[in-house]
């Protein structure tokens, strides 16, 4: 690699890694009514079902903040239905729609299939902040026709290095850096936006170090 793509990689690396805040606006009570997902699992006690308590199983080692030991891997992801809100602007606003996004998929009737995630599509270090594009999204189950002002899409198949991270949502692109460096050993450069999906809500009275973050990079080989 040259001297130039270096630079570029590590500016893209020290970007990424001061997103910051994207949970800053999230209330505790915002995923009382978000369903398990994917590798999560529920419980029923007694006559009544208590809220749903999410139990996520990881496949890989969680790598904790400050990311001394981190833990990264690659997989092909599936396919995703999901309705969304697009955002235009600072990357720490993305989170505070979720809520929003929340709401309106249960004015709506829809029922999510795992917990929420967000999409980054822009360079932080070469992109006009009024013009970094990301989306708040909610996982469903097959295609569906949303009412403005949600939309509808499929996220496509595709190969993602990833990893799992804890502690506060707002810290998770402190992980980027770690994870492109890992990217940097198979030739691999960022082929799609970013995914972070919180699959743990913060609610009710759990530690910052039980929430799990997991970030996902769409890869391909570097030309």
């Amino acid at each position: 690699m040259s001297h130039t793509s270096q630079l570029a990689r590590r500016r893209r690396a020290r970007s990424f890694g001061t997103l910051g805040s994207l949970w800053i606006a999230i209330t505790l009570g915002a995923w009382s009514g978000c369903a398990s997902g994917p590798g999560t699992t529920s419980a029923t006690v007694g006559p009544e079902a208590p809220p749903r308590v999410n139990v996520y199983a990881p496949g890989i080692p969680v790598s904790h903040p400050p990311f001394t030991v981190f833990h990264a891997s690659w997989k092909t992801r599936a396919d995703a239905h999901y309705v969304y809100f697009e955002h235009y602007g600072s990357y720490a606003e993305t989170g505070s729609l979720i809520p929003s996004l929340l709401r309106e998929l249960a004015a709506q009737g829809l029922e999510d299939d795992g917990p929420p995630f967000a999409l980054f599509y822009d360079d932080p270090a070469v992109t006009p902040v009024d013009q970094l594009r990301s989306r708040v999204c909610v996982p469903i189950s097959g295609a569906r026709s949303p009412r403005s002002p949600l939309r509808y899409e499929v996220l496509p198949q595709c190969n993602v290095a990833y990893a799992v991270v804890s502690g506060a949502y707002s810290e998770a692109p402190r992980a980027y850096p770690k994870l492109f460096e890992y990217m940097e050993t198979y030739n691999w450069e960022v082929d799609g936006p970013i995914r972070e999906t919180y699959v743990v809500p913060p609610t009710g009275d759990r530690k910052l170090q039980d929430l799990m973050c997991e970030i996902q990079v769409p890869v391909a080989t570097r030309r």
